[in-house]
């Protein structure tokens, strides 16, 4: 099964978006082929909880726990873990975090503003986002190129902070909608990268 998802997306909580919890589940439900979101607000879970508790009474939709750390190289996203790190001022130490709770590791837009830049080549990871809007092509591109050196999978998300950008990008992911077996997809690479421009 083939399914579609935001893997990257900011609600009000990250302090610098104005996305509404509401307005994702309410988007989502009614969207006709992007069903699940990560929700990855900037350090902190409080969004996904919320947006997880609205999403309760529908049975389409799936809420992915997840997280975008700011650490004093750039910024990490961890999947997959209902928790924010309690203090981690180094990507080593959010990779620590992650791996003892089983969640996923994704190197966020690399070569952009507050990404982790050529620090991504040593950083042990499970993906990287290669398709992120507010990216430039040319940094998308060295995104992409990295995914390869380090054989990795390549994710997309649309990385909204207001609602004109969400599900402008996603990642096709071959998973029933069950949040294991999407990471365990994202793991594996069961993925493909999609910008909603090149579906026009």
């Amino acid at each position: 099964m083939e399914i579609r998802i935001d893997l990257h997306l900011h609600t009000r909580f990250s302090g610098d978006a104005i996305i509404s919890p509401k307005l994702i589940v309410e988007q989502l439900h009614a969207h006709p082929f992007i069903k699940a979101v990560a929700i990855t607000d900037h350090n902190t879970m409080q969004g996904y909880m919320e947006a997880r508790r609205l999403a309760s009474s529908y049975q389409d939709i799936t809420i992915i726990p997840g997280i975008e750390v700011s650490t004093h190289h750039g910024d990490v996203i961890v999947l997959g873990v209902e928790e924010k790190p309690s203090y981690a001022s180094t990507v080593w130490e959010v990779v620590d975090f992650a791996k003892a709770r089983a969640g996923v590791v994704v190197i966020p837009h690399p070569y952009r503003i507050n990404g982790i830049g050529d620090l991504a080549e040593k950083m042990p990871a499970d993906a990287i986002e290669v398709m992120n809007p507010t990216a430039t092509l040319r940094e998308n591109k060295m995104a992409q190129e990295l995914a390869k050196v380090k054989n990795l999978p390549g994710i997309a998300g649309s990385d909204a902070h207001t609602p004109s950008h969400m599900w402008t990008a996603y990642t096709e992911v071959n998973a029933y909608l069950d949040i294991d077996e999407i990471l365990k997809a994202i793991r594996k690479g069961w993925v493909k990268p999609v910008s909603a421009d090149a579906m026009i």
